[in-house]
């Protein structure tokens, strides 16, 4: 190596540790590990093994030896998680709380048991999201259809993961699972958003969930509908506040539509039409959709002359 790229290098380490000190928000710090996001997918997919076996695992799922199955999983999913716990634990509370390693451990341990003991309820409530698939969407085959292959199901499915864990206010690591899921399916589930049973996302490329929607129960949208906050130019002052919408039993969202806002409340049987802009609430029964654009022919050419505004109709 010559003196002349040792002296590059020098240059180019005392810019970089310069820019450490500089830029406080991104440097590096002395907590210890972060969690490990490679570590918490693999555990997902885990996860997903244990709530569809016989659907993800690498090995066959035998019956009669199911009880070796879940206990083989749950073993490696508990070590897993409590280790990535007890990281994320520890990097929230910083250096502002002089409490040992063993209390994070045994607060991880604690979460994790509570997280695990609501796998039976998580796998009641994606029963009726396959269900809600295989009724609402005539191209479906068959269930081991929409679970192998759905975009709407995988999401879902992690979401209800997510969603437990940030009820019990584990750091980073339910956001990190929402992220997955983002990157593969497209569609974007705040893991702070409560959705009901038989909840059904056809196609879903481009769905958006904020983090304080509630949906009910038999809630269908479809791809790039919204369920949105009006307005986050308060930032971390909007902590907490009720921000995004609130869909009741049986509403049927369909593509484009955006629904915005912390006091809005879409109705009981609410049919929402495609590119519907809403951000005040609907009432029961309604159905809300834009005017079929008027077309003018020439030729093989389409134009579009005109679009109304909202038409409601109730």
């Amino acid at each position: 190596m010559s003196n002349e790229y040792k002296a590059k290098i020098g240059t180019l380490v005392d810019s970089i540790s310069e820019s450490y000190k500089k830029e406080c928000y991104i440097a590096p710090h002395d907590l210890g590990f972060l969690p490990n996001r490679s570590v918490i997918i693999d555990t997902t997919k885990a996860l997903r093994q244990l709530v569809f076996p016989s659907y993800f695992g690498k090995t066959n799922f035998r019956r009669e030896i199911q009880d070796y199955h879940i206990g083989e999983l749950l073993v490696c999913i508990i070590e897993c998680l409590t280790k990535q716990f007890t990281l994320a634990l520890k990097h929230q509370a910083g250096k502002s709380e002089n409490l040992s390693e063993e209390h994070y451990r045994q607060e991880a341990g604690r979460l994790c048991y509570e997280f695990m003991s609501k796998i039976p309820q998580i796998r009641e409530f994606l029963a009726t999201d396959v269900i809600a698939a295989f009724d609402g969407d005539p191209a479906a085959k068959s269930k081991d259809e929409i679970i192998f292959c759905y975009p709407g199901v995988f999401a879902i499915s992690i979401h209800r993961l997510a969603h437990e864990l940030y009820k019990l206010s584990v750091p980073l690591i339910p956001r990190i699972m929402s992220e997955y899921a983002h990157n593969i399916t497209g569609i974007d589930i705040h893991p702070g958003a409560t959705i009901g049973k038989y909840f059904f996302i056809d196609h879903g490329t481009g769905v958006v969930i904020g983090e304080t929607a509630v949906i009910g129960e038999h809630v269908k949208i479809y791809q790039g509908v919204t369920l949105g906050a009006l307005s986050t130019r308060g930032g971390q002052k909007l902590r907490g506040v009720r921000r995004h919408p609130c869909l009741e039993d049986e509403v049927t969202v369909y593509s484009g539509a955006s629904i915005l806002g912390g006091d809005t409340v879409v109705g009981k049987g609410v049919v929402i039409g495609s590119n519907v802009f809403i951000t005040k609430s609907v009432p029961e029964g309604t159905k809300v959709s834009i005017k079929t654009p008027e077309l003018q022919f020439s030729g093989h050419a389409i134009k579009e002359v005109s679009i109304e505004a909202f038409d409601w109709v109730i």
